[in-house]
């Protein structure tokens, strides 16, 4: 489980401290909201083996620094939620995604969860990348898996 230390202590020596005690991360006041999120990203991308910048599902390559996506080295483009869907799903490559899990990670938590917007997003990206790599799991979900 990665440790982040959110605190007012900046002294040098009270992060060499809470290194030592065990932090993965040490942040002091003041910060900025976005910095703290990216820095849980970056624990839990490591913490899941997820720190590669690029990640491959068949002829498809996920650039997580530069957010581009790849197809036989051929650019496509994706809008924000289509990256972040495709994302998430390369990131769990070979297992099956809930929708609920889908929207949880793209949406707050007072999105319209009957809505049909994943179903819509997922069928984009299908067009876009002209691969099949996204396989849909009848009741379950979706998987990311190579092309056969």
């Amino acid at each position: 489980m990665p440790v982040l230390i959110l605190t007012a202590r900046d002294r040098w020596s009270d992060k060499v401290q809470g290194f030592d005690a065990g932090a993965d991360d040490y942040v002091a006041k003041p910060f900025h909201l976005e910095e703290v999120l990216a820095r849980i990203r970056a624990l839990l991308r490591r913490a899941t083996g997820h720190a590669q910048v690029e990640l491959n599902c068949g002829p498809v390559a996920l650039n997580t620094r530069t957010k581009r996506v790849t197809v036989n080295g051929n650019p496509i483009k994706l809008t924000s939620h289509e990256y972040n869907l495709l994302d998430y799903l390369m990131h769990h490559t070979g297992r099956v995604v809930s929708r609920t899990e889908l929207v949880e990670h793209l949406y707050d938590q007072d999105f319209d969860r009957d809505s049909n917007t994943i179903e819509v997003f997922v069928g984009r990206i299908r067009k876009k990348l002209e691969v099949d790599i996204i396989q849909t799991v009848r009741g379950l979900g979706y998987m990311l898996s190579p092309p056969t």
